[in-house]
């Protein structure tokens, strides 16, 4: 009954598990009616509140955008963090590469590359002037040239053209030891003239992550109210999607990269629509008018950088919260801490990763002695207990009352074996989550090589084991813990617990090699600390 008990929690924590990212990850809250456009708080800004006739129409839907030209030639940034390359002609972002991670593990993979050339055609940090692509306008012209910034040096571009009764001038400020790209943009009527409109910052991308990798999906985020907010669909994300309550930051992220926008002044709103493949995203300032023989300044920043949390600290507005677990977040976080400093001790993850868990054994032996106490205890009741069964067999009532008062008279809870197992869940749910979305354990090795071969075998743990070695043993080790334990009293049960590693380790087969480490070691301890109870008893 107790061993029965045990299967069902560690079942349903593999089916909760499988479901967790459904049930348990944020929900696209109700939209609300967009609010009036506010007015821009920035000193050098003086919107009015109410919105104009230019703003009229802009409603929750990103602007329609004409196919992006490349009039003018590249401009490159080049810093020890990534290299950009901007089109002069508009300041269109045709290139962004992460010199300090590779796309694989393969000796001379390329860097990661944050715009691809399918994504130029959405004019990934292009302008839009109310619904106008600043892109398509004729005369663009461009101050400055060729960045190489080193440690400590910034450097700026300028990108200014002229639209219809307004003169739009950008500049773009890059820090070498950032993600972080600042910009400014500073509106002007014509002369004797007054104008009012709303201006969208966007960014574009074809995705962060393989469409097949489901456990690295490419989502959109958003800070919204403090709080993280996903949208992981395909589908909703075709439908677009929408938030004009305190927004912080928004913009698009796998499991280990970021490309957000980041409004540098209350009242921006974000949108984002996936379209033609490629993932849209704009914050929108409304509300902007200028009288005439004034100007405005719009600040805004993007980062385009890893989902590290030290290097989103540093960013500050709030990145850092994109770092998330989820429901396990209180769990999850300090868990990652305490992996991050065994590394720092060891200098190896998968070394980190047994350490841990021999950690969390420690802290959970007295439960799991307690488990096994009683498992022992129900294993020298199974005579009796069969015994009551066969008598009382068609008299459930009667043969329930006789078991309770067997479990009384020999002071046993059938329960004993399984709350300790179900207290272990909500760590293993924290671990899962802290080892799958950190960007430290991507491409971390663990044994590099095969023994005695040259196949390259655990060199990613957040990838799958090329050759499920680990997944088999930890299969093994699972039926191995099953055969240490008491056998159910019912025949049939008896060849479902025997099903069960089979049934396991199919689901370890694609995890990440580093959640399999964690369960293969932790199956081990277990079996020690089985084996130590037994010989005592």
């Amino acid at each position: 009954m107790e061993k029965n008990r045990l299967i069902l929690a560690t079942v349903l924590s593999f089916l909760i598990l499988i479901g967790w990212s459904y049930f348990f990850s944020p929900k696209e809250q109700p939209k609300p009616a967009p609010s009036a456009q506010q007015q821009e708080s920035a000193a050098t800004v003086q919107p009015q509140a109410a919105p104009s006739a230019a703003d009229e129409g802009a409603g929750r839907a990103l602007p329609t955008m004409a196919a992006a030209i490349s009039q003018g030639r590249t401009v490159t940034v080049d810093t020890p963090l990534y290299t950009a390359r901007l089109n002069t002609h508009g300041g269109l972002l045709e290139s962004f590469v992460l010199k300090q991670y590779r796309q694989t593990i393969e000796p001379g993979s390329p860097s990661v590359e944050l715009v691809s050339p399918q994504a130029m055609l959405k004019a990934p940090l292009g302008l839009i002037w109310s619904g106008q692509a600043t892109w398509s306008a004729p005369d663009w012209t461009f101050e400055g040239g060729d960045l190489a910034l080193s440690d400590g040096q910034t450097g700026t571009l300028t990108f200014a053209c002229d639209l219809s009764g307004l003169h739009l001038t950008r500049t773009l400020t890059f820090s070498a030891g950032s993600y972080l790209i600042k910009e400014a943009v500073q509106l002007t009527p014509a002369a004797g003239q007054a104008t009012s409109g709303r201006l969208d910052f966007t960014l574009a991308s074809t995705g962060l992550s393989s469409e097949k990798d489901h456990y690295n999906p490419t989502r959109m985020e958003w800070l919204q109210k403090g709080s993280l907010e996903q949208e992981k669909s395909a589908k909703d994300m075709a439908k677009g999607v929408y938030s004009d309550e305190e927004l912080g930051w928004g913009g698009l992220a796998s499991n280990y990269f970021m490309l957000d926008l980041v409004p540098q002044s209350p009242g921006a709103v974000f949108k984002g629509k996936l379209d033609d493949g490629i993932y849209r995203m704009a914050v929108e300032r409304g509300g902007i008018t200028l009288p005439a023989g004034s100007s405005a300044t719009v600040n805004m920043a993007y980062y385009l950088g890893p989902k590290d949390p030290k290097v989103l600290a540093t960013a500050d507005h709030g990145l850092d919260k994109a770092v998330n677990f989820g429901f396990f977040n209180v769990i999850a976080k300090p868990l990652l801490w305490l992996l991050n400093i065994f590394h720092t001790w060891v200098g190896n993850w998968g070394v980190a990763i047994i350490i841990l868990t021999a950690l969390i054994k420690i802290v959970f032996w007295p439960l799991s002695q307690k488990s096994y106490v009683s498992m022992n205890k129900m294993k020298k009741l199974q005579p009796m207990m069969a015994k009551i069964r066969e008598k009382y067999g068609k008299d459930r009532e009667k043969m329930n009352q006789e078991l309770m008062q067997l479990y009384k008279t020999y002071k046993v809870n059938p329960m004993g074996g399984c709350l300790p197992m179900v207290l272990q869940i909500p760590v293993f749910f924290g671990l899962y989550e802290a080892l799958l979305q950190s960007i430290q354990l991507r491409h971390a090795p663990f044994i590099t090589h095969l023994p005695f071969t040259n196949l390259i075998w655990l060199a990613d743990l957040s990838a799958k084991d090329p050759y499920y070695i680990t997944p088999l043993i930890m299969g093994a080790t699972m039926f191995l813990q099953q055969k240490m334990s008491p056998p159910p009293g019912d025949p049939t049960q008896a060849k479902i617990m025997l099903f069960m590693p089979v049934v396991f380790t199919g689901l370890f087969l694609n995890f990440p090699a580093g959640l399999v480490v964690y369960w293969l070691v932790n199956n081990v301890l277990s079996i020690s600390q089985q084996w130590l109870l037994m010989r005592k008893s």
